[in-house]
């Protein structure tokens, strides 16, 4: 069955950077608007970056604008989330997630993800 297996995740300082990784398997993963959502405790799972199978487009929500980026290697079937000036706020479970194939949606749009990893901790201590 699909698979997508975060990685990357760990306890940081304010400022420091860290690079999530989310691995796919059994997918057809070119295919796949991928995304990274996160949850922090007592709060809703919310999106913050995503980008489209055919990675002509990038979405961030405004509190990662400048600080994250988003990218996809197909050949490895990869998405990655680079996290820069890491912020206390930023403290959550980072989530993957795949849509597809081929959606059509607005990458803003936060439903239709039909697979999803097991999450990955980062903790930003101040």
């Amino acid at each position: 069955q699909v698979r997508l297996v975060e990685s990357g995740g760990g306890l940081v300082q304010a400022g420091d950077s860290l690079r999530l990784s989310c691995a796919a398997s059994k997918l057809s993963f070119s295919d796949y608007t991928m995304a990274w959502f996160r949850q922090a405790p007592g709060k809703e799972r919310d999106l913050i970056a995503g980008v489209t199978w055919n990675s002509v487009s990038t979405y961030y929500t405004d509190s990662v604008k400048g600080r994250f980026t988003i990218s996809r290697d197909n050949a490895k079937n990869t998405v990655y989330l680079q996290m820069n000036s890491l912020k206390p706020d930023d403290t959550a479970v980072y989530y993957c997630a795949a849509r597809g194939p081929k959606d059509e949606y607005k990458l803003a749009y936060t439903g239709g993800y039909g697979y999803w990893g097991q999450g990955t901790q980062v903790t930003v201590s101040s």
